[in-house]
């Protein structure tokens, strides 16, 4: 979603478009964000509840920012340190792997220009994560990034052709100019790699010397700098120590594998990682405001309030919560139920904020925006998550920094130990070593298959509130289910019609639902809903219909034969009928008598899907478990037709909380399912937890993940897919882990030419952020939640 129409961040004026424009210019520019209006559109404030009321000055506010120049978690580091430096941040939190942050800052010490300059001091450039031209920035970055691309591969297939004379060669075949000459055609033909392909990484490494920090910038900026400055002593003087041999075709080949490999990456991690930006963008630019002449004009989506009337056309999304105040059309909210089935809105109806129009133009009077809307609350939650880190991650990230350190030195021992020997060969190994040791796909290795997973399980309608608990859930042994809403759904179905003497089962349930339909009690509703088509008995004719309140209903009744008499239902004890396993009878009083009609079995409807998901939890190894503050008896039954042999009733919360911990001091590994509010307590206190959140407003969701539609399979998708995450994990922590392990010694060793660890550097992030994609793919679950977050690459960075 643009949130700038008209706005200085332009292609042309964005601050991070334009690294080469004046400093004066791009702090213009951030000055413009400082203005109260513009905050709203790339965060909250913080504490929304809190905030109420209040002047925009007068709270802390959450910001959200698309980082660019950020390669690892080393930088992810810095610009924390950065933002936290300055006075009136409160909180900052940076993703290596989405390349955002999430900024609390307070306006009475700090706007935002003053904490996006300090971004761009740190070397880094910042821009409002929900400005439509940020990603066209990255789009223009990811431009560059392929023509560096192609001007490494040209220039180093044209350098390995005049390499190649010199492998091939007898001795005596190339005379000393020929191989002169072709020594001086590859350093011609390696400037454009050095001065124009390496460019980022040479900008990077001077960025860091200067702020007297290391990033994995710095050590293959270094190797490719030392590669060329050998080859060039090399080339200038054939006769000094390094003239021996010049390395020209190594360092391009270098230079392209390790662009290679971070295009693809990046490719990657754009299409599999995350959802987060593929659902931000799913409101308008702008919207067809109505005028007080009546007319319609088209204004900025930030600029609408309240009680403004819009016009939104078919395939647009509706720019906020509201009421169609004139015309029908059908609606996609897959984004909230996770089900794409069109739902119709006729006029009068309401729509959400994110959801699509389908049909035809309609005009929406507003009623909530931004933040007051379930889809500002989804987007919040994908925002908080997609900047979490991970057990995991954050290790990773705590060693980086000493890790880079130990590369450093370990090049330098490598020098020291060769240099005796052959100088030119000791700083070759010494490239090796800097390039082999990156450890770059170490940093990816947790943060890319969590986020992939999160995403996957986004586009299927669950929510992940917090990351780690993608990794509590896949250790999980114990899932324990609410009753009420969870397992089943919120009202009664019939299950079984059992007629008095005389009577047909369509008949009596026919007048029970002339009763029924008076009431909004639980039992009424589910007879009234299922007897609502069928014709009362000729000549029966209910009158007078009243409630008794704790019993049931009664009303007069004319008889077929012209008598009168009175119908009731409800409880035994009501319809002076003797006591029945039913929920409800149905009596006719006339001449003294009391006469049986029928009863009614009810019982709560249990999700289709419920038995088949508890199936696939046993055959995974969990063990399941029910606890609801219903009746026992009735827990039972429906603990007997899930498939549940472990089942309790009458639980208060804090019973359900005791019996859980329970469970943890058996050091079970325990996630509960509920609904969210009213299980809060037991939600907290579980190891991981799912809510159901139709109905539940996000904010106040005590979950660790939210369904957002009604299927239960979800739950078990979600744990299958935790425990798949977690074995990518560790893939991709040991693959690291081995390569550096395995390459190290070669290259100290002197059996790795640079160009081979450029090559192993490569691939080791690109098969890490590969075997990560597989989670994107993950078979054995339908998309249900597809539509929600309709975009073919979901973007992250």
């Amino acid at each position: 979603m643009s949130i700038f129409p008209s706005s200085p961040f332009a292609p042309a004026g964005t601050p991070a478009a334009r690294e080469d424009a004046a400093p004066g210019h791009a702090e213009r520019d951030l000055a413009l964000l400082d203005d109260p209006q513009e905050w709203s559109a790339f965060g909250r404030p913080h504490g929304v509840a809190d905030a109420a009321g209040l002047a925009p000055k007068e709270t802390a506010w959450e910001s959200h920012v698309v980082l660019g120049g950020m390669h690892c978690a080393a930088c992810a580091l810095t610009i924390e340190e950065a933002l936290r430096r300055v006075p009136g941040v409160q909180e900052a939190d940076v993703s290596a792997a989405t390349c955002r942050a999430r900024v609390v800052w307070h306006p009475g010490q700090v706007l935002p220009s003053g904490w996006m300059d300090a971004v761009r001091h740190a070397g880094y450039h910042a821009m409002p994560a929900m400005d439509a031209f940020a990603r066209e920035q990255r789009q223009r970055e990811h431009r560059r990034a392929l023509w560096r691309w192609l001007v490494a591969g040209f220039c180093m297939m044209q350098v390995m052709m005049y390499a190649w004379p010199a492998y091939q060669a007898m001795p005596g075949d190339l005379t000393l100019e020929m191989e002169q000459l072709l020594r001086w055609a590859s350093w011609v033909i390696s400037l454009p790699v050095v001065l124009f392909a390496c460019g980022p990484f040479f900008t990077s490494a001077l960025r860091d010397i200067r702020q007297r920090r290391v990033s994995m910038d710095l050590p293959v900026a270094a190797g490719m700098l030392i590669a060329f400055v050998v080859s060039m002593a090399g080339t200038f003087d054939p006769t000094g120590p390094f003239g021996r041999e010049v390395y020209y075709d190594s360092l391009t080949m270098f230079v392209f594998f390790l662009l290679t490999g971070r295009w693809l990456e990046l490719r990657l991690r754009d299409r599999t990682a995350g959802a987060l930006e593929a659902v931000m963008n799913r409101l308008p630019d702008s919207v067809e405001r109505r005028g007080a002449d009546g007319g319609f004009e088209r204004v900025s989506t930030r600029r609408l309030k309240v009680g403004d009337v819009v016009r939104v056309l078919p395939g647009e999304a509706f720019p906020a919560d509201g009421r169609i105040a004139a015309g029908s059309t059908q609606a996609d909210e897959a984004l909230l139920t996770g089900e794409s089935t069109a739902v119709d809105k006729p006029l009068g109806t309401s729509v959400t904020a994110g959801s699509y129009n389908l049909r035809s133009a309609v005009q929406v009077e507003v009623q909530a925006l931004g933040a007051g809307t379930r889809f500002g609350q989804i987007v919040a939650l994908m925002e908080s998550a997609s900047l979490q880190k991970p057990r995991l991650a954050q290790l990773a990230d705590r060693v980086a920094r000493p890790f880079l350190v130990a590369v450093l030195l370990a090049a330098a021992v490598a020098v020291l130990w060769w240099w005796p020997t052959d100088p030119a060969r000791a700083l070759m190994v010494a490239v090796s070593v800097l390039i082999v040791t990156c450890p770059c796909a170490l940093s990816l290795a947790t943060p890319v298959a969590m986020l992939t997973s999160a995403g996957t399980l986004a586009r299927r309608g669950v929510l992940v509130r917090n990351l780690q608990a993608l990794e509590a859930l896949a250790a999980v042994d114990t899932v324990v289910f609410d009753k009420t809403g969870t397992l089943t759904r919120d009202g009664l179905s019939l299950q079984e019609v059992r007629p008095g003497p005389g009577f047909t089962g369509e008949s009596a349930l026919a007048l029970a639902a002339r009763l029924a339909s008076h009431s909004l009690h639980p039992v009424s509703r589910a007879l009234a809903r299922e007897g609502q088509d069928l014709a009362a008995p000729e000549g029966w004719n209910v009158r007078d219909v009243r409630e008794i309140t704790g019993a049931g209903l009664e009303a007069a009744v004319s008889l077929p034969g012209g008598g009168e008499g009175v119908l009731r239902l409800g409880s035994a004890a009501h319809t002076r009928l003797p006591q029945r396993d039913a929920q409800a009878l149905l009596s006719l009083e006339h001449n003294g008598r009391v006469e049986e009609l029928g009863h009614f079995v009810l019982a709560e409807e249990l999700r289709p899907e419920a038995a088949q998901v508890v199936r696939q939890l046993q055959e995974a190894g969990v063990q399941v478990e029910l606890l609801s503050g219903d009746r026992p008896q009735a827990v039972r039954q429906v603990a007997a037709r899930a498939g549940i042999s472990a089942a309790r009733g009458g639980c208060t919360p804090q019973d359900k909380l005791e019996h859980l911990q329970a469970l943890q001091r058996q050091h079970r590994q325990v996630a509960m399912v509920g609904d969210g509010l009213n299980d809060g307590p037991v939600l907290a206190g579980a190891h991981v937890s799912f809510a159901f959140g139709r109905a539940v407003p996000l904010a106040q969701s005590k979950s660790d993940l939210v369904v957002m539609g009604d299927n239960l399979g979800l739950v078990a998708q979600a744990l299958l897919l935790s425990r798949r995450t977690l074995r990518i994990v560790r893939q991709n922590l040991w693959w690291a882990a081995g390569y550096n392990a395995l390459g190290v010694p070669l290259a100290f060793a002197g059996y790795m030419p640079a160009w081979l660890a450029g090559l192993g550097m490569a691939l080791s992030s690109l098969l890490v952020v590969l075997n990560a994609a597989r989670l994107a793919r993950s078979p054995g679950a339908p998309d249900g939640g597809a539509a929600a977050l309709a975009a073919p690459a979901l973007e992250i960075a």
